[in-house]
């Protein structure tokens, strides 16, 4: 199995130091011999090495870094005057391959780890010294030559450039191997649930959309006891619409905050200047419902607003036993189920409001929003147009994807058994990352681990390798937070990769074999 990651232990550095050698020393005479079998590159310390390992042995590296001068500045001068578009240059050195591993696997796959770490360092444009040997190479991730070729003998280098857009049409980029996704959303889509989407378009305003609109309307009522109000946008739109209904009621709420979703409502309430409380946890732990039950005896709330699923931590707060504390109370509960509709069986009968998505864990392409409601509601004259339930009733007033609403009902079909799917997956990953740094007890669709030893730059590495995890959103990286979720269709498939990977990663990835 060949896999990739950024070089950190002074293992690896002995092993880039010895392909060093082989590869400009003893291959390409770039530097003489001095029978040491190792070189180490003057500009080492400022390098960072992507390499790819087949198992526990180094077998391709290059290293890349942003520090000026350049080698090749050196060389032809600065570079931004053969780039005058870029802003943020990078150089890529010490590109090489063991003879016995020069394949187009361990090609694409270096390939692609070098674009996925500019990118996310923010590069738009590379440089290197291109050997003419391997100018067919260079060729393929969209290097192209920039100034006449430096050098002589059998060391001449040509100064070449790629950028993004180059990258992007590159032979490189166009066949990479897909990616194995362990993200909770969006999700790839299954052959039937992408094929409404090349279909002909249909009017939202036709007799063919009201018929699908009416029969996804069902499904939902039977799956939440609630009737839903649809919306073309995401979540949080679902959610903006539910604030501004609780904005009508005048009343004092609380808010209750133990993960990133709670405390984006807070800050959504805050925007509609709405008058509230907040009972905030620290992330991953549980509601005491005692607690909360206290407190809203002793505040006259109208209302309570809370995330169902926290998926940010792992965390499914337990929406029945407040509904029914709300419900003796008098209190109106409004949920957000963004996370968690479609992953277990819930209704919401006694919520007030309640929001939910397309994508996520129903498992179709995010765009429809949906706000449940178990009263009817009247329009509204003081809201924002588009955010006023009231004026949706049972028509879509404004334009809406009959693409979407045919592959949302599709995926609907799939309802009850894609409960006890998710669940089995997920028992799955709880067994097999038993003695992973886990931070929660796991939300059905996503355990939360902890970024710690040996696990800080995993999900890194694991993308790099073309395994996606979720950890690149700002929320998780500030609590230094990674996730796996379950939702994706080849998901059993992928995991056994990610397990493989994982194999290599934590017993191998810091012993490599020179």
């Amino acid at each position: 199995m060949y896999w990739c990651k950024i070089a950190r232990s002074e293992e690896e550095f002995h092993a880039i130091a010895q392909l060093n050698y082989e590869t400009f020393v003893e291959e390409i005479p770039q530097h003489e011999r001095d029978g040491s079998g190792i070189r180490i590159d003057p500009f080492h310390a400022q390098n960072t090495y992507l390499i790819v390992l087949a198992d526990s042995t180094l077998v391709g590296m290059i290293a890349l870094r942003s520090e000026r001068p350049f080698s090749l500045d050196r060389k032809i001068g600065k570079v931004e005057q053969y780039l005058p578009d870029s802003r943020n240059i990078c150089e890529i050195r010490l590109m090489a391959v063991r003879k016995e591993h020069r394949n187009g696997r361990v090609f694409f796959l270096m390939a692609r780890a070098l674009s996925d770490y500019c990118y996310a360092e923010g590069f738009d444009a590379a440089v290197i010294s291109g050997t003419t040997r391997q100018l067919k190479l260079y060729g393929q991730l969209g290097f192209q030559p920039i100034a006449p070729p430096v050098g002589t003998g059998e060391a001449v280098f040509v100064p070449m450039a790629t950028t993004r857009r180059r990258y992007a049409a590159s032979v490189a980029s166009r066949l990479q191997t897909g990616r194995k996704l362990f993200l909770p959303g969006p999700v790839k889509l299954t052959a039937p649930l992408a094929a409404p989407f090349a279909e002909a378009p249909v009017s939202h305003r036709s007799a063919a959309f009201q018929a699908v609109f009416e029969e996804v309307k069902e499904k939902l009522k039977e799956m939440a006891g609630s009737h839903p109000y649809f919306l073309f946008g995401s979540g949080t739109l679902a959610n903006e619409a539910m604030l501004a209904q609780i904005s009508r009621l005048g009343s004092r709420g609380l808010i209750l905050v133990n993960g990133e979703f709670g405390k984006r409502l807070k800050e959504q309430a805050d925007r509609w200047q709405l008058n509230f409380d907040a009972l905030e946890q620290e992330w991953g732990a549980e509601f005491s419902t005692n607690t909360i039950e206290e407190q809203l005896q002793r505040q006259n709330y109208g209302w309570l607003l809370m995330a169902h699923g926290e998926t940010s931590t792992g965390v499914l707060n337990d929406f029945e036993s407040l509904a029914a504390i709300c419900e003796r109370l008098q209190v109106k509960l409004c949920v957000d189920a963004v996370s968690s509709f479609g992953a277990v069986p819930v209704s919401f009968k006694k919520a007030w409001l309640a929001t939910a998505v397309s994508g996520k864990a129903v498992g179709t392409s995010s765009g429809l929003a949906i706000v449940f409601a178990g009263h009817n509601i009247l329009p509204d004259l003081k809201l924002p147009a588009y955010l006023d339930l009231g004026h949706y009733g049972d028509k879509v007033p404004y334009t809406f994807s009959y693409a979407l609403l045919k592959s949302f009902s599709l995926a609907l079909d799939a309802y009850p058994e894609r409960y006890g799917q998710l669940a089995e997956r997920l028992e799955k990953v709880k067994r097999d990352t038993a003695d992973w740094p886990l931070l929660g007890k796991g939300f059905p669709t996503a355990i939360t681990f902890k970024a710690e030893h040996p696990y800080e730059h995993f999900a890194l590495d694991a993308h790099l390798s073309g395994l996606e995890l979720h950890g690149s959103s700002s929320y998780l990286q500030e609590k230094n937070l990674f996730q796996v979720s379950c939702i994706q269709p080849d998901f059993d498939a992928d995991w056994q990769q990610l397990m493989k990977f994982h194999e290599r990663y934590i017993k191998q990835g810091n012993k490599i074999k020179a």
